[in-house]
């Protein structure tokens, strides 16, 4: 299944991919994101490195049923070619309450008919308080008038 837009990315076809990659990932439904990666993507997230598509629906299946209320904001860094790079920050809390704030940056490589083959992650993270949460839209899609990264100082 194609996902446009393909590569070779233009500025403006970049950012279309980052924002797509977004809302597929504030979706928190893994069958429906692990469709963006090939077949036999390759993963690099933390000290986890999933390969194919079903560890990625396994493992984003792990993440959500333990990072509450998720919320994420991807801005697109830098492209070329076939490759993307962008920087994120994502919110949620866990079962006992406790919020987080992740920051991380990501390295994307695409195939031809616009899937993710290669996912390499660099993230941290470290707690907020509750008062200090900057995402604030109901669950899903971040609306288009909410400050992206860059407006929040993130």
């Amino acid at each position: 299944m194609a996902r446009p837009p393909f590569p070779p990315f233009t500025e403006e076809t970049a950012r279309e991919k980052v924002r797509l990659a977004e809302d597929g990932w504030n979706s928190r439904d893994p069958a429906r994101v692990a469709l963006a990666y090939t077949e036999d993507t390759v993963w690099r997230n933390r000290a986890e490195f999933p390969h194919g598509r079903d560890q990625v629906e396994a493992f984003l299946t792990r993440k959500w049923a333990k990072e509450l209320d998720y919320r994420l904001i991807k801005e697109l860094w830098a492209f070329t070619g076939n490759r993307i790079a962008v920087r994120y920050a994502y919110e949620y809390h866990d079962d006992s309450g406790n919020w987080f704030r992740a920051y991380g940056n990501e390295n994307w490589e695409f195939v031809e008919d616009g899937l993710m083959h290669r996912r390499h992650a660099s993230i941290n993270e470290h707690p907020i308080r509750e008062e200090e949460r900057k995402f604030h839209w109901p669950l899903g899609r971040r609306p288009d008038d909410h400050p992206g990264l860059s407006d929040l100082g993130l």
